[in-house]
């Protein structure tokens, strides 16, 4: 598929994304929410991609926000549909089956700071900077990011975030558990990858059920215990158990396929 403001490239069965509007700081407009939904389909279902790392186009950004532009004219209904459907693709990012890490190259503001946390893990350069800013527009967060921010740092700080619209650098958001890690920002998209190679190395078959596990302690009406059990056992069922078990036997290498 042709992406009118995504930039795609496969290297080493890793899919790196870059969200490229550098002359808006890569604001998510509709058009671009839809397309980070498209590609995620095209990376979970392309047999040769293992991994995708999400970035900004430029040195300034990761995604600044929302295009507020499209903003202007919006009523109440239009509102809950433009939410629900952010809320489906950053969904789709969290559920992928497949590695999601986002290279955060500078601020991620609004839609941007959600999109981040919608992926498995987030790395920051030190020009990174994080918030919530949507109350001083009379909004609130609405791609999910009154819900994944209470996850990853917890209530009261996600509190006080959402509430004042105040912004954190790198460091504090890897203090809070925001990040996994900061770098320079010439080491931001080495570190991706060596974290990448790290899961390559390791069944791909078990990865997705971790994260399928993982996913499950957040859904409502589902039993996380339950669910980790019926992924246990499947495991047992896959070529990946048996080849990682006789290369452990044979003390050598596993090769997954």
């Amino acid at each position: 598929m042709i992406f009118q403001n995504l930039i795609t490239e496969i290297k080493d069965g890793i899919l790196i994304v870059t969200i490229n509007r550098p002359d808006k700081l890569n604001a998510l407009n509709t058009n671009t929410v839809h397309e980070i939904g498209e590609v995620i389909k095209e990376g979970e279902s392309n047999t040769t991609v293992k991994g995708i790392i999400i970035t900004g186009a430029g040195e300034k950004a990761f995604v600044a926000g929302a295009d507020i532009s499209e903003f202007k004219n919006i009523k109440e209904a239009e509102g809950k549909a433009l939410s629900a459907k952010g809320q489906q693709v950053f969904k789709s990012v969290e559920l992928c089956t497949k590695p999601v890490i986002a290279a955060v190259n500078g601020f991620a503001l609004g839609g941007g700071c959600e999109l981040a946390m919608s992926c498995h893990i987030r790395v920051a350069s030190e020009n990174a900077r994080f918030g919530q800013p949507e109350v001083k527009l009379g909004l609130i967060p609405g791609y999910g990011g009154t819900q994944r921010l209470i996850q990853l740092i917890g209530k009261g700080k996600a509190m006080e975030l959402s509430i004042t619209a105040d912004m954190i650098d790198a460091n504090e958001a890897l203090r809070l558990g925001l990040v996994n890690y900061v770098t320079t920002p010439d080491q931001l998209m080495a570190k991706c990858i060596e974290i990448m190679n790290k899961i390559k190395a390791v069944s791909p078959m078990a990865v997705s059920s971790v994260i399928k596990c993982v996913d499950a302690y957040y859904t409502d009406g589902v039993d996380g215990f339950r669910f980790e059990v019926d992924e246990f056992g499947k495991c047992f069922g896959t070529n990946d158990f048996k080849e990682g078990t006789t290369a452990f036997l044979e003390k050598r290498k596993a090769n997954f396929n």
